[in-house]
């Protein structure tokens, strides 16, 4: 009977070694891979087919269209106001030249919208390519999240299989959930970066009257804390490869799930330091649930 019953748990503890051990390599294979295209982020991100139509630089086409005619919308509503106001008092009036300048100047800006995201774009992938270039000559490897994975597999002692009751295999449990983490975090900023590019020309715009020139401080901090995100990222990575990469002990074990933690919340980090949105799905989750 005992041997039945150890050979039942043995049975089954082999199952669920199985079990993980495929569903972990399925991810380190190709799952992970997909991280460095959604985080290191370029002009590219605008040049496929259908989004580069909405972005094109014609004023008569893509977003631009909509937003060329929300300057005559502007125009008409202070024309409007300047006309009350010989009936009635308005004390938030701006000057007609004044207004004019500024409608005028936001709306030759707001036609290189487009121009102007992409230049932070790439002015932000040039120093997180930097910052990574470094790595790359002090370590003689890539430092990205392909290469962070097959390091942590090594100190991991990682191969085909993998003892989920064991204490590697609980770290790399949990690590591989962190990254699996970091894969709905990191796609969901790359979305809002599409967003916000999209939104550019109608934040510039904004800046021709005081009452909506909020409107474009909100976008301009909320896009370069998602972009800026991409340069903490290439820093955290640098500083994971730094951890004892070829020595196999517990510490540096431990260290790599804070790197990996550290790369989840490099969002919140961002958020407290120069404000912006959140796009921790950990926190979009626990948001809705504190609401119902």
């Amino acid at each position: 009977m005992e041997t039945s019953t150890s050979s039942i748990t043995e049975a089954l503890s082999l199952g669920i070694n199985s079990l993980f051990s495929n569903l972990f390599s399925s991810l380190d294979n190709s799952l992970y891979a997909i991280l460095d295209d959604l985080t290191f982020i370029d002009s590219d991100i605008c040049s496929d087919k259908y989004f580069s139509i909405l972005t094109s630089t014609s004023p008569t086409s893509g977003v631009l269209l909509i937003s060329n005619a929300l300057v005559f919308g502007f125009l008409i509503f202070y024309s409007i106001k300047l006309l009350l106001s010989n009936f009635i008092s308005l004390p938030s009036l701006e000057n007609p030249v004044e207004f004019i300048f500024k409608l005028l100047f936001s709306a030759f800006f707001m036609n290189f919208s487009f121009n102007f995201c992409n230049l932070l774009i790439n002015f932000n992938s040039l120093i997180s390519q930097s910052i990574r270039s470094i790595g790359e000559t002090i370590f003689s490897c890539n430092i990205d999240f392909s290469t962070l994975v097959v390091t942590i597999n090594k100190v991991l002692a990682f191969t085909s299989s993998v003892d989920i009751f064991s204490l590697d295999g609980v770290l790399k449990s949990i690590i591989s959930i962190g990254f699996f983490n970091l894969i709905f975090t990191y796609s969901l900023r790359y979305i809002m970066i599409r967003v916000f590019i999209l939104l550019s020309p109608f934040a510039i715009i904004s800046l021709c009257h005081n009452n909506t020139s909020f409107i474009f401080k909100t976008w301009i901090r909320s896009f370069l804390s998602l972009l800026f995100i991409q340069i903490l990222i290439s820093i955290i990575l640098l500083v994971s490869f730094s951890i004892l990469p070829s020595e196999n002990t517990l510490l540096s074990k431990i260290l790599y799930i804070g790197c990996v933690y550290a790369l989840i919340k490099a969002n919140s980090y961002v958020k407290e330091i120069i404000g912006g949105i959140s796009t921790s799905v950990q926190g979009g989750i626990s948001a809705l649930s504190s609401k119902n």
